[in-house]
């Protein structure tokens, strides 16, 4: 799935993604070490990988979204 970085805490390696939908979803110091990123801009468009759906969606993945 893709979605556009919204936030990103460099220090706790927590932020939040925007889903194409325009929906919020935060995601946590895993899911982002688990892409093997360094930094992640606001703006950026990410791929993520997640579990569950609706109140208990969660981001398991996020990466660059790459062509």
């Amino acid at each position: 799935m893709q979605a556009t970085s919204f936030t990103y805490d460099s220090a706790t390696r927590t932020g939040s993604v925007l889903l194409d939908d325009g929906t919020p979803v935060d995601f946590g110091a895993p899911a982002f070490d688990a892409g093997g990123l360094l930094l992640l801009r606001p703006g950026q468009r990410v791929r993520i990988e997640t579990e569950g759906e609706g109140a208990s969606l969660r981001i398991t993945l996020v990466t660059l979204q790459t062509l």
